[in-house]
């Protein structure tokens, strides 16, 4: 299999190994919030909250799908992508090389 040389960020790391850049989870947190809906979780959460305190939360737990669902990369480091503090990457654009 030939690796795309983009997809290996400034630092080294390979983007194609990472979970934010394949999006399995945020595809899986999408997919289990669309199931939630449909089910209509919430009431039964609510119902069942006064017998397993834990179900309480789930409000929380919807809202922490959520935000999985914006971890995704939607660009490598070397297209424009990544922390803009990033002192590795600035480093590296400054001097014109692809990788420290």
């Amino acid at each position: 299999m030939k690796e795309n040389s983009n997809l290996i960020a400034y630092c080294g790391l390979y983007c194609g190994d990472c979970f934010m850049y394949k999006g399995k989870i945020a595809d899986l947190a999408r997919n289990l919030r669309k199931e939630l809906r449909a089910s209509k979780f919430s009431r039964f959460a609510s119902m069942i909250s006064k017998y397993f305190k834990p179900y309480k939360n789930y409000g929380t737990t919807y809202e922490v799908l959520g935000m999985m669902l914006r971890l995704r990369c939607k660009r490598t480091c070397h297209d424009g992508g990544g922390p803009p503090q990033c002192k590795v990457r600035n480093c590296c654009t400054k001097k014109k090389i692809p990788g420290c």
